[in-house]
């Protein structure tokens, strides 16, 4: 894991096509803002987390195709 150190107003870029800006810190909390092309999906890792377990869940119960 890259661990990186900015400050108010600071940014990170990753693959020249997102922007990670620090725009608050108070306290324990950050407020990140993050400009991402429409076709990136950004989630918090609980929302991400409880997507994937939706999805394999969806996955459980759909019956197999039967091959003939």
């Amino acid at each position: 894991m890259l661990v990186l150190s900015r400050k108010k107003n600071e940014s990170i870029v990753i693959n020249d096509s997102i922007t990670l800006v620090v725009v608050e810190i108070r306290g324990d909390k950050v407020r990140l803002g993050i400009e991402a092309p429409k076709d990136v999906s950004v989630h918090r890792k609980e929302i991400h987390d409880a997507i994937k377990n939706s999805q394999r869940n969806s996955e459980k119960r759909r019956p197999e195709a039967v091959l003939s």
